[in-house]
């Protein structure tokens, strides 16, 4: 005959296996923010040298918070860039 397990024991094997995929669900939640952090970085990142080559040099001290204003000004400037963004993605 067969050995067959008590239900404390199949509870305690449902509580095993429980407590594996929380852990599993952790890494892979983890793993996602990772790659989801490394793309982020690489746009980031990719920006920045188009920008540069667009200007022609490298950014300097001031040039960061001239840029943002620039942009946060396209908005009462007939939103140029806004719309030209857009016109891209449809």
């Amino acid at each position: 005959m067969a050995n067959k397990k008590t239900y404390d024991e199949q509870i305690a094997d449902i509580d095993k296996k429980q407590q594996q995929l929380k852990e599993r669900k952790k890494i892979l939640a983890r793993k996602k923010r990772e790659e989801e952090r490394k793309k982020r970085t690489h746009r980031l990142i990719e920006i920045g040298g188009l920008v540069e080559s667009v200007l022609g040099r490298k950014f300097v001290e001031g040039d960061l918070i001239r840029f943002k204003e620039f942009l946060l000004r396209s908005g009462s400037n007939g939103n140029y860039f806004e719309r030209a963004m857009r016109a891209k993605r449809e």
